[in-house]
C-alpha cells in the first residue's frame, strides 16, 4: 500500500513538472525565444499564468504532506480501497444503558492495542460526553488511556466519536448492535482521501468471556454490513486479576 502511494506521489510531481516545463517552452518559443528578462516581463504581466502552474504541484505537495501524516497511522492496520461504508447501527440507542465497564473479546488489528487484558469504562458526564478510560496489560505492566467521547449525530445517537487526544479529531466509534447488559458490537472507519479507508471492529462484553454462540452472532452482523473480519483476533483476557 505505501510503496503504491509512494509511486501515485512521484508519477504526480513528474507531470505537474513535465506541464510546468511545456508552458515555459511555449511561452519561450512565442517571444522569438529571446527568453530572460522577456520571460520575466510576461511572468509580470500575466501572474495568473505563474499561479496557475504553481497550483499544481502546490497541490501535489499538500497531498503528499498528508500521505506522509497518514500512512504510519494506518500501518498494520485493514486498509481497503473505496471511501468508507455506512453500516446499519443499533436502533434507539441508548447512551445511559451503554455506560460502564467493557471488556474487549476480539478486535480487528489496532496499532495502539497490542496488550491483553484490554477494557473500556464509560462514564457519562454532565454535559452528555464520555469520559473514556482504557487499558490494557502490556509486558506486565497496566497501562491507562483517558480520552472524551460524544454524539456525533443527534438524528443517529448510535455514531459516537471518540478521541484520546487534543490535537486529533473524533473517530468514528459506531454502535452496531448492544443488548447493553452483554455484549456489543462496535465499528470505525477512517476515511483517508476517498482513495481507501482504514476500518476497526470490536466485539465487547460486560464480561471476559462470551460464547461462542454470541461472536457467531457478532460475526453475522459484520457480514449483513458488509465488513470484512477474516482478520479478527480473540484478546487475551485470562490472568488479568493478577495483574
Amino acid at each position: 500500500m505505501e510503496g503504491f502511494m509512494r509511486e501515485t506521489k512521484e508519477e504526480g510531481v513528474a507531470i505537474v513538472q513535465a506541464r510546468s516545463d511545456k508552458a515555459v517552452n511555449k511561452d519561450c518559443s512565442g517571444m522569438g525565444g529571446k527568453g530572460g528578462a522577456e520571460a520575466v516581463d510576461v511572468a509580470q504581466a500575466n501572474p495568473s499564468l505563474v499561479q496557475m502552474t504553481e497550483a499544481p504541484a502546490t497541490m501535489t505537495g499538500s497531498i503528499a504532506l498528508v500521505l506522509a501524516v497518514l500512512l504510519p497511522l494506518v500501518s498494520g492496520q485493514v486498509p481497503h480501497w473505496g471511501p468508507c461504508p455506512e453500516p446499519t447501527t443499533q436502533p434507539a440507542f441508548n447512551l445511559k444503558q451503554f455506560v460502564g465497564r467493557w471488556f474487549e473479546i476480539a478486535k480487528l488489528p489496532a496499532q495502539f492495542e497490542k496488550g491483553r487484558c484490554i477494557e473500556t469504562n464509560f462514564t457519562l458526564k454532565l454535559d452528555n460526553s464520555l469520559r473514556i478510560i482504557s487499558s490494557e496489560i502490556l509486558r506486565g505492566e497496566l497501562r491507562r488511556i483517558e480520552g472524551v467521547g460524544v454524539t456525533e449525530d443527534l438524528k443517529n445517537p448510535a455514531k459516537l466519536g471518540i478521541t484520546f487526544s487534543y490535537v486529533l479529531p473524533y473517530t468514528p466509534y459506531w454502535i452496531l448492535s448492544t443488548d447493553y447488559v452483554n455484549t456489543a458490537v462496535v465499528y470505525s472507519c477512517t476515511d483517508i482521501l476517498r482513495l481507501f479507508h482504514v476500518e476497526f471492529a470490536w466485539v465487547l462484553s460486560r464480561s471476559r468471556s462470551l460464547p461462542a454462540a454470541a461472536l457467531e452472532k457478532a460475526a453475522d452482523i459484520f457480514a449483513k454490513n458488509s465488513i470484512d473480519v477474516s482478520r479478527m483476533t480473540n484478546t487475551r483476557q485470562q490472568g488479568c486479576e493478577k495483574a
